[in-house]
């Protein structure tokens, strides 16, 4: 891929709809931790860092809407270094625990919240390397 300093750099950026992107980015900023790598207009759009990975904000305008209550159409996992303490902060900044932290036999503990919009994320911390076949999983095309 081409270098380009106008968008992330990750390989899949997903793109996330809120009534407020700078309200929006101020919030994921204090509860996740994640940092604004650009803004885009007063308040159109914002590409956001986590880690080595990247989202977007976007504001809402024409079919682009947030999640309606009791509908779950999406859920963006981010890998975390200390998922205890993440699930903390989050929760101090408002967060709502939809799932709440638990380590799993694939070797990941995780947590799950809404953001102020009702987007879902999963936060996770591996805790050990663990062959998929292991817990029942399997190993269709090692990387």
């Amino acid at each position: 891929m081409k270098p380009n300093r106008s968008i992330p750099q990750s390989t899949v950026i997903p793109v996330l709809y809120y009534p407020d992107v700078r309200a929006a980015v101020a919030w994921l900023s204090a509860a996740f931790g994640f940092k604004e790598r650009v803004q885009i207009g007063e308040s159109h759009r914002s590409q956001m860092k986590v880690g080595d990975g990247a989202v977007i904000l976007g504001d809402i305008r024409r079919d682009r809407c947030p999640p309606r209550a009791g509908e779950v159409t999406h859920c963006v996992m981010v890998r975390v270094e200390d998922a205890r303490a993440h699930c903390e902060r989050a929760q101090a900044h408002g967060a709502q625990i939809l799932d709440e932290l638990q380590d799993f036999p694939y070797g990941e503990r995780m947590y799950t919240a809404a953001d102020l919009a009702g987007h879902q994320w999963t936060f996770t911390e591996t805790l050990a390397d663990v062959e998929p076949e292991s817990w029942g999983g399997k190993t269709i095309h090692s990387s």
